[in-house]
């Protein structure tokens, strides 16, 4: 069965949200996360620190090049990657059906559908 990154993205919270509003999110996407493993569709997914505890890596000069590590995310954009669900769906329809129903989608965010890279099937 093909497996698909539903990739969560949203604004970048200028402030921290109130606990009554942290606690309605959290709950949506509680229930949300029992409805898709129930269902046996949940390959796995995370909540992800914001982009103040990411950290870029390059290699200068190739492979066996000097490593670079920057703080911070790899580009300046108004959303970011906020967590995953990895979904077993039967096709890119059944997948943008769940991704429909993860609270990002309708909590001002939007949600990036992809399909994944099977390295062990055959192009024969």
């Amino acid at each position: 069965m093909p497996r698909y990154a539903a990739l969560i993205y949203g604004a970048e919270p200028s402030e921290e949200p109130g606990a009554e509003e942290t606690a309605q999110v959290m709950a949506d996407y509680n229930e949300f996360s029992a409805k898709v493993a129930a269902a046996g569709v949940m390959a796995g997914g995370e909540a992800l620190y914001g982009t103040e505890t990411a950290t870029t890596v390059r290699v200068e000069g190739g492979k066996g090049g000097e490593m670079v590590a920057t703080d911070g995310p790899f580009a300046e954009t108004k959303e970011v990657l906020g967590g995953f669900y990895l979904l077993d769906c039967a096709d890119l329809d059944e997948a943008l059906s769940w991704a429909a129903q993860i609270p990002g989608a309708w909590h001002g965010g939007r949600i990036e559908v992809r399909p994944c890279v099977d390295f062990g099937e055959s192009d024969s």
